[in-house]
C-alpha cells in the first residue's frame, strides 16, 4: 500500500519554524499529516490548527489534545483561528503541493499516467471540476487558463483543437484529452507538456493563485510579531507570488517606503531552501519543491 504522501523538506521546515514548545501553530496543508506529525512532537502544551479541503485527509487526523483539524479550504484562515480564539499565531507552515494520495488515485484525475474521468477537485464537493473547464469553456477562455496557468505558448492552438475534438462529443477522460491534443505534442517534451496542460487545468479547477493570494494576505494580521512563516511551492507561478509577498506585502514586489525613506514592509526574509540530492533520489517530487522563510516584524 502506497503512504498518502511523503512529506517534502520535513525536517527543514520543521526547523524553519523554530518551534516553541507551548505556542500556536498553523499547517495549512494537511494533507497526509506528515508536518503536522512532527510538528506536534515539538509541543507541550502547544496548540496546532490544520487545514484541508479534502475529506480524504480525515483519515490521518493524528489522537492528540492539542490538535485541531479544519476541514476547510486555507483561505479562511483568520475566520477559522478566530473562531476558536487561537490568533495570533508563532508560525504558519504552507506545503502548496498535491498530495501524492491525490497523484496516485486515479479517479481524483490529477495525473497523465492514468486514463481517468476529467476531475482534479482537491475539494470533492465544489461543482466545477475538469469536465467543466474543458468541455464548457468557450474557445478564448480555455485559452487563456492553457497560457496563464500552464504557460504554454501554444495555448491558442490547444484551445482550438480541444474545442474542434468536443464538437463530436464530450472529452470524458484525461486519456481522451491527451489523444486529442497529443498532434501538437513536442515528441520529446510530450511528458513535460501534459503535465504543464494537466496543471493549467487543475490551477483552474481550484482556484489556486487566487486561493494563495487570499492566504498570504492573512499571514500579516494572523502572525505574532517574531512568528515564522514558512512555504512550500512546486511552481515559478506560486514561487514568484509568495517570493514577492515576502519581500514586499504585496504581490507586485515593489517595497513601499515611509515619509522617511524607510521600507515599509511586513517581513523579514530570511532564505530559500531547496532539497538535497539525496531528498530527490528519495521523493522525486521534491525535485521542484522551493521553501521560503520570514519572519513577522
Amino acid at each position: 500500500m502506497r503512504p498518502y504522501h511523503n512529506p517534502v523538506l520535513l525536517s527543514e521546515s520543521i526547523d524553519a519554524l523554530n518551534i516553541a514548545p507551548e505556542g500556536t501553530y498553523v499547517d495549512a496543508t494537511f494533507g497526509g499529516g506528515g508536518h503536522s506529525a512532527a510538528i506536534l512532537n515539538k509541543l507541550e502544551g502547544g496548540r496546532l490548527f490544520a487545514f484541508d479541503q479534502d475529506p480524504d485527509a480525515l483519515a490521518n487526523v493524528p489522537q492528540h489534545s492539542g490538535f485541531v483539524l479544519f476541514q476547510s479550504n486555507f483561505r479562511y484562515l483568520k475566520n477559522y483561528l478566530r473562531l476558536q480564539k487561537a490568533l495570533p499565531v508563532n508560525g504558519i507552515l504552507a506545503d502548496l503541493g498535491i498530495s501524492s494520495h491525490q497523484i496516485d488515485t486515479p479517479e481524483r484525475g490529477f495525473a497523465t499516467r492514468f486514463d481517468a474521468r476529467l476531475d482534479m477537485r482537491m475539494d470533492k464537493a465544489k461543482p466545477i471540476s475538469a469536465y467543466e473547464v474543458v468541455n464548457n469553456y468557450e474557445q478564448g477562455k480555455l485559452a487563456d487558463v492553457i497560457f496563464q496557468y500552464g504557460e504554454l505558448r501554444n495555448a491558442r492552438q490547444l484551445a482550438k483543437i480541444i474545442v474542434e475534438r468536443r464538437a463530436n462529443g464530450p472529452i470524458e477522460t484525461t486519456g481522451q484529452l491527451l489523444d486529442a491534443v497529443k498532434k501538437v505534442m513536442p515528441g520529446q517534451y510530450a511528458d513535460k507538456f501534459s503535465a504543464m496542460l494537466f496543471q493549467a487545468l487543475r490551477i483552474e479547477v481550484n482556484e489556486e493563485l487566487e486561493v494563495l493570494k487570499e492566504f498570504l494576505s492573512q499571514t500579516v494580521e494572523v502572525l505574532a510579531p517574531g512568528g515564522r512563516l514558512v512555504v512550500i511551492s512546486y511552481h515559478s507561478l506560486e514561487d514568484r507570488m509568495v517570493k514577492n509577498f515576502l519581500k514586499s506585502g504585496n504581490f507586485e514586489g515593489k517595497i513601499e517606503k515611509d515619509f522617511f525613506g524607510n521600507p515599509n514592509v511586513p517581513f523579514k526574509v530570511l532564505k530559500k531552501v531547496t532539497a538535497t540530492d539525496a531528498e530527490v533520489k528519495q521523493n522525486p517530487r521534491a525535485r521542484s519543491a522551493v521553501m521560503r522563510i520570514a519572519e513577522k516584524l
